[in-house]
């Protein structure tokens, strides 16, 4: 079993509840409070998990300005008012940050029974192959 620190504990929490209230400011039609705290909430959880300087040195490394300025430009957006651009902006910044992980979730997801038979559908075998690809959404 993996043993988490005390300030991972509380990192995992902020996570978790940065997600779920990122998640009910969507289903409640783009709630601009809801989805800022989420936004606060899973950055900060993000820096307890793995630490200040991790997070650092993860968001501004020299080949992901780019995925880094909308991610966390769709933070500001949706802090400043305009929560639908702001969740585009995050969206597309954090496929861009995380799509160096999408080959190893996507196999993990293909040996769960019932996922992998859903992922193994044509027109979504096809879809997952193309995300599943690394350099794909450069």
């Amino acid at each position: 079993m993996i043993s988490l620190t005390d300030s991972q504990k509380i990192g995992m929490g902020l996570t978790g509840f940065g997600v779920f209230f990122l998640f009910f400011g969507m289903m409640l039609f783009f709630d601009k409070a809801l989805l800022a705290i989420g936004n606060i909430l899973f950055v900060s959880g993000l820096s307890f998990v793995i630490g200040l300087e991790r997070t650092f040195r993860f968001f501004f490394q020299r080949h992901k300005v780019k995925a880094t300025s909308f991610f966390l430009g769709g933070v500001l957006v949706v802090l400043i008012g305009w929560p639908i651009v702001g969740v585009v902006l995050e969206i597309y910044g954090f496929f861009l940050l995380f799509r160096g992980f999408f080959p190893v979730a996507v196999g993990f997801i293909r040996r769960v029974p019932v996922l992998g038979s859903l992922l193994s559908l044509s027109w979504i075998s096809g879809l997952v192959d193309k995300m599943g690809e690394s350099n794909n959404m450069v």
